[in-house]
């Protein structure tokens, strides 16, 4: 397609309800798992059947919280219950690798929360393990299984912005600084890139692919991880990528694709449910998409978990909308970004 539409068509999501069902275990308990928990109870069919934290009182209120019939205080104890089909991972990045692999090794399926692991070397050994295995294994981008994301993604497929030229997207938050936390302390896997900026970064991946080039500057926090980074992603196309993340100051966390015929602009906050506006360069016309559904928020985190379910009921151990390699060169641009900036884990 090389003419502006005069309609969108409706995104191919893959049902919340009706369709396989998997039973969840969830490793470290804390903001992320309760939303990720209270999104599959109340949005689709999957059932989180145990938790599982070092602190059992821990994992016993997380539980009773959230309707969850398993409390462990041992992981080991979690990925070798019978009735575990797949395990999500939600504990601070430096904790990825060793509970992915620890699951991966019980022979269940893993979900790993964003970053999957702390750089592209660790990456790459969950990818290999899980692949020994025949295990299921993900990244937990639910970006990328939104209804606007599937929507974006045709639009692409079908030329209709024309030869893409330029990505930009940037997430900047305020933290208040806590140098035991895990935004900035660095044996925790703190960081702008890590924790926010992969956003954006896997964004530009997402649109242009990985780059052939990563130019980037900024600056360290205090704690000596990285604070603020700026990047261009360059590509063989002659394309582009203008990204931003800090840990510094709130930034419109805006996302565009600026093509030849055609410019995207998603709705603020670009990583949630919400919408955009695509804008014709050759003539006044627009069109205008928002998520139908009530979904906001952690509830869309329910779109991942189905799609997980539907992915494994197809006999397929990686996603084929957020694979394993794409994953590891989102991190390998990290890691080179990192490296610029001056943060040397």
């Amino acid at each position: 397609m090389r003419h502006f539409p005069t309609a969108l068509p409706e995104p191919e999501i893959t049902p919340l309800r009706g369709g396989p069902a998997l039973r969840w275990g969830v490793l470290a308990p804390g903001r992320i798992a309760g939303g990720f928990v209270w999104a599959l109870h109340q949005h689709t069919d999957q059932r989180v059947h145990a938790v599982a934290s070092r602190d059992l009182a821990r994992a016993r209120d997380f539980a009773a919280t959230y309707g969850v019939p398993r409390a462990y205080g041992a992981y080991e104890q979690l990925v070798a219950d019978p009735g575990v089909d797949i395990v999500y991972v939600a504990s601070p990045h430096s904790e990825h690798k060793r509970q992915a692999l620890l699951a991966i090794a019980a022979g269940k399926h893993v979900l790993v929360e964003k970053p999957l692991a702390l750089n592209a070397t660790e990456a790459r050994e969950i990818a290999s393990a899980a692949r020994a295995a025949g295990v299921f294994a993900m990244e937990a981008m639910w970006s990328r299984f939104f209804p606007q994301t599937l929507l974006i993604d045709q639009l692409l497929r079908d030329g209709v912005l024309g030869d893409i030229r330029l990505v930009t997207a940037d997430f900047g938050v305020r933290f208040d600084f806590d140098p035991e936390g895990r935004i900035f302390n660095p044996a925790l896997g703190g960081g702008a890139l890590l924790d926010i900026g992969v956003y954006a970064i896997w964004f530009a991946h997402f649109v242009l692919g990985a780059p052939t080039r990563v130019l980037a500057t900024g600056g360290l926090a205090q704690t000596g991880v990285d604070g603020q980074t700026a990047l261009v992603l360059s590509t063989d196309t002659g394309a582009q990528a203008l990204l931003h993340t800090t840990l510094f100051a709130d930034t419109p966390i805006e996302a565009a694709v600026s093509g030849t015929l055609a410019r995207l602009q998603v709705d603020p906050r670009f990583m949630s449910p919400g919408g955009f506006t695509l804008r014709s360069h050759t003539s006044e016309a627009r069109l205008r998409w928002t998520d139908p559904s009530a979904l906001r928020g952690s509830e869309a985190l329910a779109y991942q978990a189905s799609a997980v379910a539907q992915h494994i009921a197809d006999g397929l151990t990686e996603s084929p909308l957020h694979p394993l390699d794409h994953t590891i060169a989102v991190l390998e641009t990290i890691d080179a970004a990192r490296r610029q900036v001056g943060y040397a884990p």
